[in-house]
Parts: structure tokens; sequence; C-alpha cells
């Protein structure tokens, strides 16, 4: 059984946080750094699981990637997953943490990132001390 996406941060706090890492991932991509992209794209991943819309998107991205690159094995795991997102997003069933890369279990959970944990933590605080001065 897969355990749900943990306490779910919200699309106001994630929106920016996936513009970033999608930005990141042009930038890297344009530049020729393959790990600084896959990087970005699997923290967009990441940051957009509980987000059906936002997690598509992810593995759109991730899938076009695969396509640039050449890559026909992450290009078949990310078709797949684009698959499974609205089954994992209509039953709850998303791995917490899972960097959604085809060279993982689309199953498992893992890890936050603790770089990504602090922008999640920077970009909560922000918005609710944005909150207090309404």
């Amino acid at each position: 059984m897969v355990p749900p996406t943990v306490n779910p941060v919200s699309m106001a706090v994630i929106e920016p946080l996936l513009r970033d890492q999608y930005r990141l991932f042009c930038e890297s991509r344009r530049i020729g750094d393959e790990a600084a992209a896959w990087q970005a794209l699997e923290w967009e991943h990441i940051l957009s699981q509980p987000y059906m819309g936002a997690h598509l998107a992810s593995h759109w991205h991730m899938l076009r990637y695969a396509i640039e690159l050449g890559d026909a094995r992450e290009a078949a795991g990310q078709a797949m997953r684009f698959l499974l997102v609205p089954l994992g997003s209509l039953t709850g069933r998303l791995p917490a943490g899972n960097n959604g890369r085809a060279r993982v279990s689309a199953f498992e959970p893992m890890p936050m990132p603790n770089a990504l944990e602090a922008l999640i933590e920077a970009a909560r605080s922000r918005e609710s001390g944005a909150a207090r001065t309404d």
C-alpha cells in the first residue's frame, strides 16, 4: 500500500515554487546542465504531487525532456506515470517525496530533499507572514 502524500502544502505556497523550479529547469537545459535540469524537474514533481493538474504537468515536462535527450527508458516511464497520475490523485495514493523518475518505483515514498524542505518552509513562512499583515 502506498501512503498518501503527507501534509500537502497550499497551492498559494506551492505555485511560486513550481514556477521557480520550471525556470531552473529551462535555464539548466539551456546551458546543457542535464543533472541540474533533472533535479529541477524532480523537485517540481515532488511539489506538484498533491495537485493533479500540476502533477500531470510535471510528468509532461519530464516526458518532453526525456524525448529531447533521446532517453527511451525515461520517456516510456514518464508516459506510464502520466497515465497513472489521475488514478493516484483520485485515490489519494501518492508516494510522498517520490522524485517521479523512471529509475525509481512509481509507488515508493522517498525522503524529501533537505534543501527542498527548506524552500517549502521559507515559502510557508512568507505566506503566513503575508496573511498576518493583511
